[in-house]
């Protein structure tokens, strides 16, 4: 079972510490090597329309126009990285603000890519910040780690009352279809989310490359894929929680990919849902995590789930 992974346990948040104040992710970041790209954007609703009302960009990041294909309310905005992929050495900085009541759905334009490092570690550092009423849904499409690469990520939401994210990560560790595997190289995520001081949740997953990592029972159990999907800032009923934890089942008798070695589990949290998977495939991943996503959407806004665009192609 891979390290930080909570199969149907309730996982206690930590408690304050001095430095709960998130701060905004800056000249920190900077280095002489590698991409230094930053993205700002803010999105704003006013009569019945959510907008982004702020977008400043720096290369390698770049963001598409906004698209409506679920009507005014819900703003879809994809995130493009140009170069490729990341490198060692490269350091990218996303801020992301929804002022109240807002509604945004955020993707990525293809799966990102982190290649075999030059000794250099990549970061990726994002700062989301979700004003009373507003709703974030953080889907970005899945993750390449190349054998050799050493790469870090942390991820900051700060949620006010009233406010909630929906956001998910899935990852490929090695060139599977390559038959390359992840023997050599660092992978490190480091999400936290915080409402008014108070830490929601807070998950830190440390990967080291290499057969005992990935062959142990206790990390990989020689499993490329794992993905976590997490809902924060309301309570989930135990009636919508056992409709979740039956989709595994279900989503798999329809698509009948999943194979044995794939698992899933779904944890109901202080103020949210927490699903993982680890497994041989990124679709079916995506299948659930989707199937998953539409469910808490009818849920808790009464809106049916329009999947963007950009998946598909």
């Amino acid at each position: 079972m891979l390290k930080g992974v909570v199969f149907f346990r309730k996982r206690k948040a930590h408690p304050p510490t001095a430095s709960v104040t998130p701060l905004r992710i800056s000249s920190e970041l900077n280095s002489p090597i590698g991409w230094q790209g930053k993205l700002d954007l803010a999105f704003a609703y006013a009569q019945e329309k959510t907008s982004l009302v702020h977008c400043q960009v720096q290369a390698p990041l770049k963001v598409q126009r906004p698209f409506y294909p679920e009507g005014n309310r819900v703003c879809h905005s994809v995130i493009l990285h140009t170069a490729g992929g990341i490198v060692g050495g490269d350091r990218l900085a996303l801020n992301v603000t929804l002022q109240p009541q807002a509604q945004v759905l955020i993707t990525t334009a293809a799966a990102g890519k982190i290649y075999r490092s030059n000794g250099l570690q990549a970061r990726q550092t994002t700062f989301l910040e979700v004003s009373a009423g507003a709703c974030l849904e953080w889907l970005p499409q899945e993750t390449i780690v190349f054998n050799q690469a050493i790469y870090r990520q942390d991820l900051r939401i700060e949620l006010a009352p009233g406010a909630t994210w929906l956001g998910w990560e899935i990852t490929r560790l090695g060139r599977s279809a390559r038959g390359e595997r992840f023997l050599q190289g660092q992978w490190r995520s480091h999400t936290e989310v915080w409402q008014q001081g108070h830490p929601l949740w807070i998950d830190r997953q440390w990967l080291q490359g290499g057969e005992p990592w990935m062959d142990s029972p206790n990390g990989l159990a020689g499993c490329p894929v794992i993905a976590s999907l997490a809902w924060l800032g309301a309570p989930i009923s135990p009636e919508l929680l056992e409709k979740i934890r039956l989709l595994w089942d279900t989503t798999n008798e329809t698509s009948g990919f999943a194979d044995g070695n794939d698992e899933a589990a779904v944890t109901r949290l202080q103020s949210g849902l927490l699903c993982r998977y680890r497994g041989n495939s990124t679709q079916v991943a995506r299948r659930w995590l989707i199937a998953v996503w539409q469910l808490i959407r009818l849920s808790s806004s009464r809106q049916t789930a329009c999947l963007p665009g950009v998946w598909s192609l």
